[in-house]
């Protein structure tokens, strides 16, 4: 089932800013690390809060897409795009 942004409107904000806050602060470290081996501990720290955090949230983000920052080759894409849809739904 493919949702649209609109749903991210029915997540809670503090879900939308805690959701933001540990990808943007992951994010900071995964896009600057020149380790293989830390880029694989954040992915793995993403994967375990994808699987914890609001499921309409992650669903509003994936956007019908399987996989959606739990796939290695799309990683670095997924977060990027995820923090800035939070991001914009952080701005008043």
């Amino acid at each position: 089932m493919v949702l649209s942004t609109m749903n991210i409107n029915q997540v809670s904000p503090q879900s939308i800013a805690s959701a933001y806050c540990f990808f943007h602060q992951k994010w900071q470290v995964y896009a600057f690390s020149h380790s293989e081996r830390q880029r694989d501990d954040i992915e793995y720290a993403i994967s375990g809060y994808v699987n914890e955090m609001d499921p309409q949230l992650y669903e509003a983000l994936a956007r019908g897409r399987e996989g959606f920052l739990l796939t290695h080759a799309s990683f670095a894409a997924d977060m990027q795009e995820a923090i800035a849809t939070l991001d914009a739904h952080l701005q008043p």
